[in-house]
Order: structure tokens, then C-alpha cells, then sequence
């Protein structure tokens, strides 16, 4: 029972978070022109439409269980066509814009959050094991680990859209060769990232401790 708790307290907030970037991926390349995603059924917030079997369901599953205490994992990509792009967008710029959504939802997610958190443990609404306290902390920990992991500079990942387009397309020949070498190299990526993570974390924290005039 306690596995499957854990699992479920970290699947659920983790498919929610997918869905978010992906939907704001969608959303970006739609107000920019590009209605792809829209016709092909992503710009939606129903999860489903975004869940990819391995990475947002098996993998997650398999981190937890094991304990690594780094959430990670990917939803299928949202298409993108940046010939849609209405006149005034270049490419480039449509390009990253629509990149950069899905991480920027990601932290707003993260914003609200934490405010919520801090809010309810202020206000006495929440505390020690409670479930959903519990629930909450682990959406906003996927949240920034998401957002943080994803401005990597390494295709598929969205941060590699901000790269000039010369080293752009000779990373993405090796496109595969990264994304293996991210999932193979995850608990180094994990020491890695948790600097930025933590950083993070800590800042919207005191944040809205500051708001609420008490601590977590």
C-alpha cells in the first residue's frame, strides 16, 4: 500500500504538470499562427491527449519506487509548424516564444503553488502528513524540476531553441544520442540540477513568506 501511495502522490501531480507544459507549447503556437497542435487535438488540458506511455507514466513510476528523489519525465511533444507562424513572427522567434511556454508554465504552476503552501500552513489549513499537503509539495517540486530540466540547452529538450541555429542543427543530427545519455545519466543530472532546483525553491518560499508574514 505505502508503493502505491507513493506512486499515485507523484504519477497524478506529475501527468497535471505534462499536461500544463504541453497545453502552454500548444497555446504559444496558436496565438502565434499555428494551429497545428489545435488540429491534430493538443491544445487541450485533458491529459490524455498528452500522456506518452514511457515518460510520463513508466519512468516516473520506476524513479519513484526506486527512491532516486528526482522527478523526471516527458509527455509527447506538442507539433509545431513554424511556417504557420502569422506574418511579423519570424521563425526563430516563433521558435523559441513557443519554447520557452512550456517551462514558463511550469513555474507559474510553481508560483501557485507555493503560495497555496504557504498559505494554508499560515492560515493553519494544512500540516505535518497531511495528504494534501503532501500533494502539493510534490506538484511543486515536479513543477520546478520540470521547468529547470527543460531550459537545458540539449535537444529535444526546450532549452535548445534558444541555441543559434548553426550549433542548433548539428546537435539535433544527435538527437537520439542526447536524449539517451539525459535518461542514462539521470541520477548525475539529478546532483546536477538540484543547485538551481533548490535555489528556486527556496526563493518562492520566501517569497510568499514574506506575503504571508510567517514561515513553512
Amino acid at each position: 500500500m505505502d508503493i502505491i501511495y507513493k506512486v499515485i502522490i507523484v504519477l497524478v501531480p506529475m501527468i497535471l504538470s505534462l499536461t500544463v507544459h504541453e497545453f502552454a507549447h500548444a497555446w504559444s503556437a496558436f496565438r502565434l499562427g499555428d494551429d497545428t497542435a489545435k488540429r491534430m487535438g493538443r491544445l487541450t488540458l485533458n491529459p490524455i491527449a498528452h500522456i506518452d506511455i514511457i515518460g510520463t507514466i513508466v519512468l516516473p513510476v520506476i524513479l519513484t519506487i526506486h527512491g532516486g528523489g528526482f522527478f523526471f519525465g516527458w509527455a509527447k511533444p506538442v507539433p509545431v509548424n513554424p511556417t504557420r507562424f502569422r506574418r511579423g513572427i519570424t521563425m526563430r522567434t516563433g521558435d523559441i516564444l513557443t519554447a520557452v511556454a512550456g517551462p514558463a508554465s511550469n513555474i507559474i504552476m510553481a508560483v501557485i503553488t507555493s503560495g497555496v503552501i504557504i498559505g494554508a500552513l499560515r492560515f493553519g489549513l494544512l500540516g505535518g502528513d497531511n495528504p494534501g499537503l503532501i500533494f502539493l509539495s510534490r506538484m511543486f517540486d515536479i513543477n520546478i524540476a520540470l521547468a529547470v530540466f527543460n531550459i537545458l540547452p540539449v535537444p529535444p529538450l526546450d532549452g535548445h531553441y534558444l541555441l543559434p541555429e548553426g550549433i542548433k542543427a548539428r546537435m539535433r543530427q544527435y538527437q537520439m544520442v542526447f536524449f539517451v545519455g539525459l535518461v542514462l545519466l539521470i541520477n548525475v543530472a539529478s546532483d546536477i540540477l538540484s543547485v538551481p532546483i533548490m535555489f528556486i525553491r527556496e526563493l518562492l518560499i520566501v517569497f510568499w513568506s514574506f506575503i504571508f508574514g510567517g514561515g513553512m
